[in-house]
């Protein structure tokens, strides 16, 4: 039997990443003592593999697919079909962010005051590359963690990445210029993209995740109106299509079921009520396939 070999990001993705599986169906289930993780798929076979290393992975097939972040796609350099684009990361949907950062303190206030000085970071690469287009020369080492604390007495300067900048905010570090932006992306391995049942496979995990990733801004409203005021509802209420309306026993109202942005939410709920809307009722969403 086929079998598809997908790469679970190990680490500060590996929790929501899950999640987001089990939402979409695929319930993985993770032991301390082992990095081949169970998944309530015959066809699909995890690995947990740390993101900086994912993309090299797929790359000389040893995994068919992967999920990681596109700024160690850029890192690695490494040749994979880029599959889809999944917004997603520790704590939210925030789009991930390497920073160029200086103490609170420092006289640096440009990449243009980097020339001849120090800088560390786990993106060796992409800083070089940052710094190539800015014509600006200066050390870039490789960091092995803790990278906040390094300025400054051991770099000038650091390219760290944030999702919410309160660990920078936490080391008293000042953001100059922000290097790269990231999301995780679903990757494939070339070779395996022009396998039938695999490609198959990882476009329908893609379809899946995608999914669930848009249900998570978005809920389900259902309300009672009257036919008099069904017109007047409708125009204030941004679906994601046209709204369902039902008959319902009394000939004179309707039940209307539609789906909308969760942040508007608050805001159109008293609109609703004001038209003339009954018995609203607001549910969450597993998943809306667009």
């Amino acid at each position: 039997m086929a079998v598809l070999q997908l790469g679970i990001p190990k680490g500060s993705l590996q929790k929501s990443t899950i999640e987001i599986f089990a939402k979409a169906g695929y319930k993985i289930t993770v032991s301390s003592r082992s990095y081949y993780p169970v998944i309530n798929d015959d066809e699909i076979e995890c690995m947990l593999i740390r993101a900086q290393e994912m993309a090299r992975y797929v790359e000389e097939g040893i995994l068919d697919a992967g999920l990681t972040g596109l700024d160690w796609i850029r890192e690695t350099e490494s040749n994979v079909e880029e599959v889809a684009e999944l917004v997603y990361g520790k704590v939210g949907k925030n789009t991930l962010k390497w920073v160029l950062a200086v103490p609170e303190s420092s006289e640096i206030k440009s990449v243009k005051d980097l020339e001849g000085k120090r800088i560390a970071t786990e993106v060796v690469g992409l800083t070089r590359k940052y710094l190539e287009q800015h014509g600006i020369n200066a050390t870039v080492e490789f960091s092995w963690g803790a990278t906040e604390v390094k300025p400054p007495k051991l770099a000038d300067a650091i390219v760290e990445i944030t999702e919410t900048g309160s660990s920078l905010r936490a080391n008293r570090l000042r953001v100059i210029d922000v290097v790269c932006t990231s999301n995780t992306w679903l990757i494939a391995n070339k070779k395996s993209w022009q396998d039938d049942f695999k490609r198959q496979k990882i476009e329908r995990l893609a379809l899946l995740l995608n999914s669930v990733l848009v249900a998570e801004s978005r809920v389900g409203l259902m309300m009672n109106v009257r036919q008099a005021d069904l017109d007047g509802i409708i125009e204030i209420l941004p679906a994601l299509n046209k709204p369902t309306v039902s008959p319902l026993v009394n000939s004179d109202w309707v039940a209307l079921n539609t789906v909308v942005e969760e942040k508007i939410v608050r805001r159109i709920i008293p609109e609703l009520l004001e038209k003339g809307a009954k018995g609203i009722i607001e549910y969450s969403l597993n998943k809306v396939v667009e």
